[in-house]
């Protein structure tokens, strides 16, 4: 199948590393020159170089603070000067989650709060506000933002209060830009295998005192597929919904951890 993304020019948050990175290497092995975007300059380099090597694709890191209104002002500038424009952003720019306990009412901070909301609710919306023009101006453009499965699950405060957030923003972008011929969707990953997953189930492993083999064993029993999801096959999700191909879903939310068990979405 033809995505039809050859040329587009695409910008990942959160590009250096995890989903984003394997967003950002799926969407250049499509066709797309991208932009990659996070806070460290040094991770960019190596990601860009990478990715840029394995698909021969124009790929950039441009360093910037989702979290910081003018920094991201100032990314969008130089994502259009050197790739000429944008067509897809793709927001995975966010406080990981999953990797500790979740903490309890009594030890959530109003900065802690305040951090995490602001760094995915808000900087989704402030990447989305610069974006917007831009493909406003061309008559297309597609918007990804990952969220996740805490969305519909109890067990982190915080975490199902950003996810939520999210997919409200979503609709809401969805509905004002659709017209226009901007497409609005939402990705929810479950427990998703990237670069920190080795480290996590070490130390499940030596708490528990199994193996590294039983606790992916346990992780996978999560889901309805029994495997653990990969961060490439999240990739593979969002580049569909990146691609023309995609028009039929607009404010939409994909649930994508390998089938979450119990609840049914209607």
């Amino acid at each position: 199948m033809d995505l039809q993304l050859t040329g587009k020019r695409a910008v990942v948050t959160g590009g250096s590393k995890g989903i984003g990175k394997a967003i950002a290497l799926t969407l250049a092995r499509e066709g797309c020159d991208v932009a990659l975007v996070s806070r460290t300059q040094a991770d960019l380099d190596a990601a860009a170089t990478e990715i840029a090597s394995a698909t021969g694709r124009t790929v950039i890191g441009i360093a910037c603070d989702t979290g910081v209104d003018e920094s991201v002002r100032g990314m969008m500038r130089l994502v259009v000067s050197r790739l000429g424009g944008v067509d897809i952003l793709v927001n995975a720019a966010a406080k990981p989650g999953g990797q500790q306990p979740p903490p309890k009412l009594a030890d959530i901070t109003d900065d802690a709060f305040n951090e995490d909301m602001n760094v995915k609710v808000m900087g989704y919306l402030r990447c989305a506000r610069e974006a917007a023009p831009h493909m406003t101006a061309n008559g297309w453009g597609r918007i990804i933002n990952i969220s996740g499965l805490a969305a519909r699950q109890t067990g982190s405060l915080i975490g199902s209060m950003r996810n939520v957030a999210v997919a409200a923003l979503t609709k809401n972008l969805a509905e004002e830009l659709g017209p226009l011929g901007i497409n609005v969707t939402v990705v929810h990953p479950g427990l998703t295998r990237t670069e920190a997953t080795a480290g996590v189930v070490a130390r499940r492993a030596a708490s528990q005192g199994v193996t590294t083999d039983e606790v992916e064993r346990q992780m996978a029993e999560g889901n309805t597929v029994r495997k653990l999801i990969d961060a490439s096959d999240i990739a593979a999700v969002v580049t569909f919904l990146a691609s023309p191909l995609s028009i039929a879903l607009n404010g939409d939310t994909i649930a994508a951890g390998g089938g979450a068990l119990r609840s049914i979405h209607y």
